[in-house]
């Protein structure tokens, strides 16, 4: 609590977005940054860290709560902020889980999707000892439709002090999870998603599969 404690009272990385996000954004955010490893699960979109400037663009023009121009702009670089964890000089470790329809929804047009798929290849095969993709194909899907998941993200810390934290989105709701118990339901969660997914290499050639035919 303590270690919390000094990280609540540095300035929040996303400040100048603090207009922007509600109060449990803002704090998976700032929780985000200081992660040493994150483990995620997306059924149906490519995500966040791992989505394009035009990707992003078009999701947020998208949304049914219609933002404002300015807005929209706003929410795509505060994202884009997001991703420099990625390639920081000191990276935070990424395991995703991907479903394969992520790979085959039609985000924008033929253009956007093409770049969004080459860029999960470029960055995979750039970043091998610190991003991993892997794709649960469509062969999977009634085992991963029984676990009946909304998105989720793992975070793990350096510090000892600091415990696992989660983070659970739908269309309807998000939050941190804290709770020590729905954390280790979660972490069961993600391993059993995983033990579905293909593997490293073989997730690459699916997605250089569905990218050829793009």
């Amino acid at each position: 609590m303590h270690a919390l404690r000094d990280i609540a009272k540095g300035r929040h990385p996303f400040a100048e977005y603090s207009a922007l996000f509600n109060e449990q954004l803002m704090r998976f955010y700032g929780l985000e940054t200081g992660a040493q490893n994150i483990r995620s699960f997306e059924s149906t979109l490519i995500p966040g860290l791992l989505q394009t400037e035009d990707y992003i663009r078009v999701l947020m023009k998208s949304r049914v709560t219609t933002y404002r121009p300015t807005e929209v702009e706003q929410r795509v670089s505060a994202r884009l902020q997001r991703q420099c964890l990625l390639t920081a000089p000191d990276p935070v470790e990424f395991s995703v889980v991907i479903g394969q329809a992520a790979l085959m929804y039609k985000v924008g047009d033929d253009d956007v999707r093409s770049r969004q798929l080459q860029h999960l290849i470029s960055m995979a095969e750039r970043y091998p000892g610190t991003i991993e993709i892997r794709i649960v194909p469509y062969e999977a899907g009634g085992a991963i439709a029984s676990l009946n998941s909304a998105t989720f993200h793992l975070l793990d810390f350096k510090s000892a002090r600091l415990p696992m934290l989660g983070w659970a989105e739908s269309a309807a709701y998000f939050e941190v999870v804290d709770d020590p118990k729905r954390v280790t339901a979660l972490d069961y969660l993600f391993s059993q998603i995983q033990s579905h997914a293909l593997d490293r290499e073989r997730s690459i050639e699916l997605i250089k599969q569905v990218a050829g035919r793009s």
